[in-house]
């Protein structure tokens, strides 16, 4: 008689590990955010875990990584016995921000918000779901549609924590709010962590998120972030990312602008095994205007997918798109971009561009530039370029003196400044230019003020 082995899939797993750890997920939150929770993981149920037969993750297999899956979940704070900030220092030394952190996906309360002008709200979710029930309720997934992106529904069924932010009407604040999510373990673990950043009505900000792992271990970070600009906003959001070779890390950031809005985003990807950012921008206000602009860096057989969807349902917005990639070694990439022009977005112009340079044969970049317009009244364009290192600038700078290898690099920098010269920060644009020259030099980008090896 042949026995068949009942073999748990990854969703039942998911499910199962849902339903015995509800009071955890459900403890603090309000019916609404309840309700949200399991419709999110019906939705997850629903689509499954990503593979290549879904049209948006054509390039990015994620079935391997959750069927192997045999982490531990962070279903509650991990506690250490000492200072985090005096563990992690910054590679900006001299740079003056506002610092939080998230560590394992939970927030990591320092009692600082003093600091900050009056009405301005800065605390754990968690937190902000029991004081701040009425406002977390009115913005939490109002952007991430959890219906159509597995990876999100995934996050919005298993979020407990993160960093909630919301900035009044009228305010400005003057200094850079920087996050740092830190991953760190005695074993591998599985993190979700959920941020929910309001911006009120003419209010700036400048938000950087810095990711890092700070152990050995291995890692999946499903994160995501909800931020909202409210009308005559301005907001420059920053992403850093240097996570070791051991880590999955699975990014959504959903934005919803109103009318009038400024957003810059700028995303460097360092350092990573897998990683998937998902950017999807809403123009859901006359006049908008949005610019997003991202560089990633892959050796060895890292791979880097990104995915960018941006919604132009107004009159006279505008968004512009600058995507480059570096690979290097086996590494793979991909980039997905789409502008979808709604039939009343009139006067729309959107502009999309990824550029992307292979160091080896054996380095594979897939590029797939998306346009949908409805209505005639635009200016659009795209396009996309898949190359080797310019012989003949190469050959011109040897002839200068300088030497094969330092000639690629400067060709190289060359072709990733574009990227960086877009990040407003002067302080952090000097930080990064630093960090993305040692990349290129094949070195391990590893903050050099950190006390801890935790770079594989």
């Amino acid at each position: 008689m042949t026995v068949i082995a009942n073999i748990e899939s990854a969703e039942q797993r998911i499910s199962r590990l849902f339903l015995e750890n509800t009071s955890l997920l459900n403890d603090g939150a309000g019916v609404v955010l309840r309700n949200h929770r399991e419709q999110a993981l019906s939705a997850f149920l629903r689509m499954g875990i990503p593979d290549r037969k879904v049209e948006n993750y054509k390039y990015s297999d994620f079935t391997k990584l959750f069927a192997q899956e045999n982490y531990n979940r962070a279903f509650l704070p991990t506690s250490f016995d000492f200072d985090m900030q005096e563990v992690f220092t910054c590679d900006v030394p001299e740079f003056d921000t506002h610092l939080l952190f998230n560590v394992n996906g939970w927030y990591f309360d320092q009692n600082k918000t003093d600091q900050f002008p009056k009405g301005t709200i800065i605390k754990s979710l968690k937190r902000a779901w029991k004081e701040n029930q009425e406002l977390v309720e009115k913005y939490y997934g109002t952007m991430a549609d959890v219906t159509k992106d597995p990876l999100s529904a995934l996050n919005s069924a298993f979020a407990q924590d993160g960093v909630f932010i919301y900035i009044p009407d009228h305010i400005v604040i003057e200094k850079p709010i920087q996050i740092i999510n830190l991953l760190r373990s005695e074993e591998d673990l599985y993190v979700t962590q959920r941020n929910l950043i309001v911006i009120g009505k003419n209010a700036q900000v400048k938000l950087m998120f810095c990711d890092h792992t700070l152990a050995i271990h291995s890692y999946i970070a499903n994160y995501l972030s909800e931020i909202h600009l409210g009308e005559d906003a301005v907001a420059d959001v920053y992403g850093i990312q240097n996570q070791h070779n051991g880590t999955a890390y699975l990014n959504g950031t959903f934005i919803r602008q109103e009318r009038n809005s400024h957003l810059i985003t700028n995303t460097i990807s360092l350092h990573g095994g897998i990683t998937r950012n998902n950017l999807h921008v809403d123009l859901a206000g006359e006049n908008a205007n949005a610019s997003l602009f991202g560089l990633s860096l892959t050796d060895k057989d890292q791979h880097s997918d990104t995915f960018t969807s941006i919604e132009h349902g107004q009159p006279g917005c505008h968004s512009n798109q600058i995507f480059k990639n570096v690979l290097d070694d086996n590494s793979s990439a991909a980039f997905t971009g789409r502008i979808h022009v709604m039939p009343g977005a009139k006067k729309t112009e959107a502009n999309q561009r990824n550029n992307s340079v292979l160091l080896t044969k054996a380095a594979k970049m897939n590029t797939k530039p998306q346009l949908v317009i409805d209505n005639d009244d635009v200016k659009c364009s795209h396009g996309a370029t898949i190359g080797q290192v310019n012989e003949e600038a190469l050959f011109y700078l040897q002839t200068r003196g300088i030497n094969e290898k330092e000639a690629r690099l400067m060709l190289m920098f060359a072709f990733a400044h574009e990227v960086l010269t877009n990040i407003r920060v002067e302080p952090l644009r000097q930080s990064i230019d630093r960090l993305v020259n040692k990349r290129l030099r094949g070195e391990v980008s590893r903050c050099h003020d950190c006390k801890l090896e935790c770079i594989r």
